[in-house]
């Protein structure tokens, strides 16, 4: 299932969408995270925080699922 996170900004990093979307709860807990594990962007293995992410992004966590980076509307 895909769950869809709007985003009221050009683009997020990595780091602060993972908390944004409540799957990890503190910077620290990220950082290890994407150490220890990583996502996939885009069918891509990412390990970094600060990773730009733009609407039509998607975000593959592991036993959690999947993410879509989407605009807010006004």
């Amino acid at each position: 299932m895909e769950e869809k996170i709007g985003i009221s900004t050009e683009y997020i990093q990595l780091g602060q969408f993972l908390k944004l979307a409540n799957i990890l709860d503190s910077g620290g807990m990220v950082k290890v995270f994407l150490q220890e594990t990583g996502v996939y962007v885009n069918d891509e293995l990412e390990n970094r925080r600060g990773r730009k992410l733009y609407p039509g992004d998607t975000v593959y966590v592991e036993d959690i699922g999947t993410f879509i980076v989407a605009a807010e509307e006004n």
